[in-house]
């Protein structure tokens, strides 16, 4: 099973950006779906981009225009590009990967906009 972890959190003003990366410790090139979610202090975790297999993506309309995720399969990473940063897209961030019927979590990094 592959595992996942995490990386490029940090404290960012407002309007500022981040890329965070999710490394996979095997090949994600048969992954069905890729994503990155996020969990604020007393919310639920949320989805906030997805990429599946056929390369289509989706994103939570609080991030449309302003995140975007993507792979590279050589890499084994998935990566979500993180602009114009608002205070209330702090939160922990989550990456997942649904491989060969394995859905997989990585511990999160935070993400701390300060506005």
């Amino acid at each position: 099973q592959v595992q996942v972890a995490e990386s490029g959190g940090g404290l960012m003003q407002a309007g500022g950006s981040l890329r965070l990366s999710c490394a996979a410790s095997g090949s994600i090139l048969s992954a069905n779906t890729m994503g990155w979610y996020r969990q604020a202090p007393e919310n639920e975790r949320e989805l906030v981009a997805s990429l599946v297999r056929d390369g289509s993506t989706s994103y939570a309309d609080s991030v449309k225009g302003r995140f975007t995720i993507s792979r590279d399969n050589a890499k084994n990473a998935v990566y979500l590009q993180m602009n114009s940063l608002k205070s209330e897209d702090t939160a922990v961030y989550y990456c997942n990967v649904v491989l060969f019927g394995y859905n997989t979590w990585g511990q999160g990094t935070q993400v701390t906009v300060s506005s």
